[in-house]
């Protein structure tokens, strides 16, 4: 049987170019998750963790360390940048769980049974880039494509046992369907562990990139999701994102 999917929200475009990096906050609009017709060439990647941050998601693609990283990226097959990067908001919740050998401390994963919604941005790429960045998720040498139909179909895929081994298609956006990778446990389940600073200065500088968010809300948001909770507060972590 397959899942009943919660609509995918896509906030609504800026009134200029560039008016979410200034910091005018996109307000979401609602749209309807029509299921996508089969896997097309190229899919919607939501990030909703470092790579909503532009620079970061590069490392992926063409590969590279980013800044404060204690790995090198290997890159995909093919390093074009998004066709399109659009802010969207993905039913469901974020927490911060085990310990990355990337970053130190936690890691961002999506619950999409939680409640409330989770803002994220989603990458217009192809289905050999989106299949190569899954692999780099899962520590795997990039170069073989995903068969990714049951996740389009039924919303869901199993990938692995692993971290990022859980393929998530919670809707489609322009008809096409919309992917993520996030744990197989629940997070009651999950290891929470709060995540570092450099890390969280990543995930902040995604969410002003796309969706224009201050660096006050960003850091109001993250200090209370699961995981992070307890460690940070709103002013700790404002400290160390005015000092990025």
């Amino acid at each position: 049987m397959e899942e009943t999917r919660r609509p995918v929200s896509e906030p609504a475009r800026p009134p200029g170019p560039g008016a979410a990096a200034h910091g005018h906050p996109r307000r979401p609009e609602p749209l309807r998750a029509e299921p996508a017709a089969g896997v097309p060439e190229r899919v919607w990647y939501a990030a909703y963790g470092s790579n909503m941050q532009a620079d970061r998601l590069a490392c992926y693609l063409r590969g590279g360390r980013p800044p404060g990283a204690a790995r090198t990226y290997p890159g995909c097959r093919d390093g074009t940048p998004p066709a399109r990067s659009v802010p969207v908001l993905l039913p469901g919740a974020l927490y911060f769980a085990l310990e990355s050998a990337v970053w130190g401390g936690g890691v961002a994963f999506y619950d999409p049974a939680g409640t409330g919604e989770l803002p994220a941005r989603a990458h217009l790429i192809g289905v050999g880039q989106f299949s190569d960045i899954a692999a780099q998720e899962r520590h795997r040498s990039p170069g073989a494509d995903l068969a990714l139909d049951e996740a389009v179909r039924t919303g869901r895929q199993q990938l692995g046992r692993g971290p990022y081994g859980t393929l998530v298609c919670p809707g489609s956006l322009d008809g096409l369907p919309v992917l993520t990778l996030t744990a197989a446990w629940p997070p009651g389940r999950a290891p929470l562990n709060a995540p570092g600073a450099a890390y969280l200065r990543l995930v902040a500088a995604g969410l002003a990139e796309a969706h224009g968010w201050s660096p006050r809300r960003a850091a109001a948001y993250l200090a209370a999701r699961p995981g992070a909770a307890g460690h940070w507060t709103t002013a700790t972590l404002l400290r160390q994102l005015a000092g990025a």
